[in-house]
């Protein structure tokens, strides 16, 4: 059923269940898996200062996805790893686009629904502006 699947990954707990699923849906479905974890870009992107900032947060993602590249092995699954730059949303929705993936699978993390509508959360706005099937696991 699936060919392609990404997954946006940032560590949480929540990032932790969507890998888990989206890695156990690879493997049954001898799918490819994407593994995306975003590094948040600041607002003033030409200070050296931010540059230092955004390359820290990139090795932290970084060492996030090494973590996780044993157990894709163990499970025989081809998986990709990438870091970006930017909104996690946006990033996500591009890399799902990039790669013409078939389902995007994201963590909720379990905010109440009235929380959700202050905040927004990044789940949220993939499976608004996803073109794609999109499963937010909990």
């Amino acid at each position: 059923m699936y060919r392609k699947i990404l997954v946006g990954y940032d560590g949480s707990a929540a990032g932790r269940k969507a890998f888990d699923t989206a890695l156990e849906l690879a493997a049954k479905h001898g799918a490819e898996l994407y593994v995306l974890s975003v590094a948040r870009a600041l607002d003033i992107p030409d200070d050296v200062e931010a540059e230092a900032v955004i390359e820290n947060s990139r090795n932290y993602n970084e060492r996030l996805l090494a973590e996780l590249r044993p157990l894709a092995a163990g499970k025989s699954v081809k998986a990709h790893f990438e870091v970006s730059v930017g909104h996690p949303a946006e990033q996500i929705i591009y890399d799902a686009d990039k790669h013409g993936v078939d389902l995007i699978v994201v963590g909720g993390r379990g905010r109440s629904k009235f929380a959700r509508l202050l905040l927004g959360s990044v789940s949220k706005q993939v499976t608004e502006h996803a073109d794609r099937p999109v499963l937010v696991v909990r």
